[in-house]
């Protein structure tokens, strides 16, 4: 797709040779804001682990790994996680970052539509589920705007520079 600075963006499954990009595009994100679980240099874990889970994830009927490329550069990375526990494997659990030089260029959105595109041809998942730090109004308008709805706030859940803050939770039948 087409970004609006005029670059272009792949996006596809992530495959096992992913693996050492998406871990330092992780341990470069967390360090860029404080909205997602983990910060600077918060994903320390072997290649070989990695590997693992992208392989793990890619077997999965109704899970799913995303990364985004601009430019042979990890932009995003985006997945649906669900259970194979059969009174909830009608749910899946959405995390999707965009590296912090690649926001407000329609990514976020890009990645999101195409997790919700492979949540409905799965044909089990019925609803989508995510949390988002209470102040990320960004990704909170996006979150609305895909149809997505508030049903909670998790008081706290959140530690960051020595600050609680909630979470708020949202949901989207498929």
């Amino acid at each position: 797709m087409k970004l609006k600075d005029g670059r272009e963006l792949t996006l596809r499954k992530a495959e096992k040779g992913d693996a050492a990009n998406i871990l330092a595009y992780l341990n470069q994100v967390g360090g860029e804001s404080d909205n997602l679980l983990f910060g600077k240099d918060g994903m320390q874990m072997p290649v070989e682990a990695e590997e693992e889970f992208i392989e793990s994830v890619n077997a999965s009927e109704t899970s799913v790994m995303l990364v985004g490329l601009v430019e042979n550069e990890v932009a995003c990375v985006g997945s649906i996680s669900a259970s194979s526990r059969e009174r909830i494997a009608h749910l899946g659990e959405v995390a999707v970052s965009v590296a912090k030089k690649y926001w407000r260029l329609g990514i976020g959105e890009a990645l999101m539509k195409e997790l919700i595109a492979f949540a409905r041809q799965t044909g089990k998942l019925k609803t989508l589920y995510l949390g988002v730090r209470d102040g990320n109004d960004g990704a909170i308008a996006l979150y609305h705007k895909l149809g997505f709805m508030e049903y909670g706030k998790f008081p706290g859940f959140f530690h960051i520079h020595g600050q609680f803050e909630d979470e708020i939770l949202m949901y989207k039948k498929i």
